[in-house]
């Protein structure tokens, strides 16, 4: 028996039971671990994905770890039995941005695991072999989860190449903001400060390598040599731009859900600053994150604050999105029951 949490449109879903999918030519089979929710799920269940970046009915889940317990033809055997994570984006393999090494930014297609292809909210997922990472023998699955924010933020660290003894700022402190932290205090900077309106949030990001905190209006604009914005809400771009120093390097990688929130050019431009943006994580990306991982550098069980069952994936929804929680997953193993809970219907 194999379960899957299918989103079968906007608003609507169920569990759905039957037997464990079979790996085809090229691909493995992953029991899974556990799978992280972010706000993409949520605006996933509502409907609220740009057009052309879903698809119903779906399994969601792109945030996943697991163990491959099967492969198909033309598959590397010695991978049955391994600690994996994936990459979700499946690009073409042929245009341009996918043989340079970003299919996340493949010309062709929008094609990734959770969206358009069946997700980890499931007992089991069927993936292409080549999108797995091996992970150390041991490693911490749950914490495992983590690694696809971890690799999004890991391309907006190798974009901003910060040195040490550098100025640093991250604008948000959730679960990206966290990880970036981690990320930039192995960088030895001279001082890392985040920054979040959420005073509860000091603490935690202290904890993730941060040298001091501020709230947003606090720290001193024009102060710093990088500064990673991970909020991706209303104005917090343009803050980041305003907090960098003439010749700084901004990394941008939420989307605000206003349309109109505008970066302010004049100070590009007349800070000269550079100025990049992330979208997704490609595999040189995943493979840095899975690096940090393995070697202590990157500690993302700390960010995990509640784990539910696959049956119970409307609380895990709307827990996800409460500002008191930290990273929720969805673990499979918590429950073995085919339809135990609450199975359609909308978000309580």
């Amino acid at each position: 028996m194999s379960r899957a949490v299918l989103v079968e449109a906007p608003g609507r879903w169920r569990i759905d039971a039957g037997d464990p999918p079979e790996p085809g030519r090229g691909e493995a089979r992953v029991r899974v671990a556990a799978a992280g929710l972010c706000g993409s799920d949520r605006e996933l269940f509502d409907g609220a994905r740009p057009e052309g970046f879903a698809s119903y009915p779906v399994v969601p889940g792109h945030e996943w770890s697991g163990t491959v317990d099967a492969v198909g033809p033309d598959t590397d055997p010695s991978l049955v039995g391994a600690p994996v994570v994936g990459e979700g984006f499946r690009g073409c393999m042929a245009c341009g941005r996918c043989r340079e090494g970003a299919p996340n930014l493949c010309a062709s297609r929008y094609d990734e695991t959770g969206f358009t292809r069946p997700g980890a909210f499931a007992d089991h997922l069927l993936v292409p072999a080549r999108l797995l990472h091996v992970l150390p023998p041991g490693a911490d699955l749950r914490a495992a989860a983590l690694l696809e924010p971890a690799a999004v933020i890991a391309g907006a660290v190798r974009h901003a190449a910060p040195r040490p003894g550098e100025t640093v700022a991250v604008v948000g402190a959730g679960t990206l903001g966290m990880l970036a932290l981690q990320f930039l205090a192995a960088s030895s900077p001279a001082r890392l400060v985040a920054i979040d309106p959420r005073v509860e949030r000091g603490e935690p990001a202290l904890d993730a390598g941060a040298t001091a905190f501020s709230r947003p209006g606090e720290a001193p604009e024009g102060a710093f040599d990088v500064v990673v914005e991970t909020a991706g809400a209303p104005g917090t771009a343009a803050s980041a731009v305003r907090l960098a120093r003439r010749g700084g390097r901004v990394v941008v990688t939420g989307i605000p859900a206003d349309p109109a929130d505008a970066v302010p050019t004049s100070l590009l431009v007349t800070r000269a600053l550079s100025l990049h943006t992330v979208f997704g994580s490609g595999p040189a990306d995943w493979a840095y994150a899975v690096r940090a991982f393995g070697s202590g550098v990157l500690r993302p069980a700390s960010l995990i604050t509640h784990e539910l069952p696959l049956t119970e994936f409307a609380a895990a929804l709307k827990l996800s999105g409460s500002p008191d929680a930290g990273k929720v997953l969805l673990r499979p193993d918590l429950d073995t029951s085919p339809t135990g809970g609450r199975t359609d219907g909308p978000l309580l």
